[in-house]
């Protein structure tokens, strides 16, 4: 029995985001909107790459450090 949990998606929605760092919305376009965070468009809907996500989590740990 493996207890991995699944990869993430290449590209993540607006509500993945949120599920991934534990964050509201508006916090999610705050991040947007100052650049912390880097996303793009297809269509309306915003997109996030996954590794983008994964970046954003390293740099804030290692500037709490």
């Amino acid at each position: 029995m493996s207890t991995a949990t699944p990869p993430l998606p290449q590209a993540l929605t607006v509500p993945e985001v949120m599920a991934a760092l534990r964050i509201s919305r508006s916090t999610v376009y705050d991040l947007f909107r100052s650049r912390q965070l880097d996303s793009f468009k297809i269509g309306r809907s915003r997109r996030v790459a996954a590794e983008v996500v994964t970046a954003y989590m390293l740099n804030q740990t290692e500037e709490n450090r």
